[in-house]
């Protein structure tokens, strides 16, 4: 987590990292790169573990959207069951602003048709 912290300050960082504690690890910077203090690396972990959390939970929902997605071809007719199933995934990141929240995130029941 300690790379994709420093990416997330930094994009364009060319950096190794050797160990995965924050205040025992080695980080070498590459190629110019400015150094970040260790105590800003670790102010940004929170942030870092959201947008992974975030990402998980997308690639989850998108995963359900996309096994439904044969009910919304235009030659089919969506259920209201599956229209507020559908909704309701694509709703579900909607007001998450901490792990905690994603973590507890209950997705809903795909109807039969």
């Amino acid at each position: 987590m300690i790379i994709e912290t420093i990416l997330k300050i930094n994009p364009n960082a060319e950096v190794t990292v050797r160990g995965n504690d924050i205040n025992t690890c080695e980080i070498e910077w590459l190629n110019g790169t400015t150094p970040i203090p260790k105590a800003d690396i670790e102010a940004q972990f929170t942030a870092v573990e959201f947008d992974t959390a975030m990402e998980d939970l997308r690639t989850k929902r998108n995963r359900l959207l996309s096994d439904t997605d044969h009910y919304a071809l235009s030659d089919q007719t969506l259920s209201d069951d599956m229209r507020t199933y559908r909704q309701s995934l694509r709703d579900i990141t909607n007001g998450l602003t901490t792990v905690a929240d994603v973590e507890a995130v209950v997705f809903p029941t795909k109807p039969t048709s």
